[in-house]
């Protein structure tokens, strides 16, 4: 019988629930990835992202103390099955420090506000964890990415120039600077 992941295991501890969280009993459950997870992660990529992770680098990452990665998942009405996974972000963590590495949503779920809870509960997660500081880089492109950022209160803190390979395109680097930004 499959059990879903732990929301937060025992580093990770669990997020408040807002009002709107606890106002909609069907949105997708919030969940703690595993390298278990890597393939879903890996489909999820491929139809967000020009440079998608592959597995490899999925497993390399979950056997690093300082990687992890959130998901929301839909409720399953078989209790033999994991429901699908509709978003996800990954992260790297120091005592201090978030780093963003990538949120993706599903094709099918985006506009739906679904990067902006994810993002909202782990950055609840890195508060209660002490995590003082939050940083990202992001295409210039990237307008959803950007408003997304920029509803959290994250600024733009220097430009990486022709950051990504595919397309030459620079990068955006926003810092959050979480105890000023964040209330309990």
């Amino acid at each position: 019988m499959h059990t879903q992941n732990p929301v937060t295991p025992s580093r990770y501890p669990a997020p408040e629930a807002t009002q709107a969280d606890k106002a909609t009993n069907d949105l997708p459950e919030f969940v703690h990835l595993t390298s278990d997870d890597s393939a879903e992660l890996v489909a999820l990529e491929r139809q967000s992202f020009s440079l998608p992770w592959t597995e490899k680098e999925f497993q390399s990452a979950f056997q690093q103390s300082c990687f992890a990665a959130f998901g929301l998942r839909e409720t399953s009405h078989d209790p033999l099955k994991k429901g699908e996974l509709v978003a996800y972000v990954s992260v790297y963590h120091t005592p201090d420090e978030l780093e963003i590495l990538n949120i993706a949503v599903r094709a099918d779920r985006r506009n739906q506000k679904y990067g902006q809870r994810l993002l909202g509960l782990v950055l609840r997660i890195a508060k209660k964890m002490g995590i003082v500081k939050a940083v990202l880089e992001v295409r210039v492109t990237n307008t959803p990415a950007l408003c997304l950022y920029g509803f959290f209160g994250f600024v733009q803190a220097g430009v990486r120039r022709g950051y990504y390979p595919d397309t030459g395109e620079d990068a955006l680097v926003y810092v959050l600077d979480m105890p000023q930004r964040l209330t309990d």
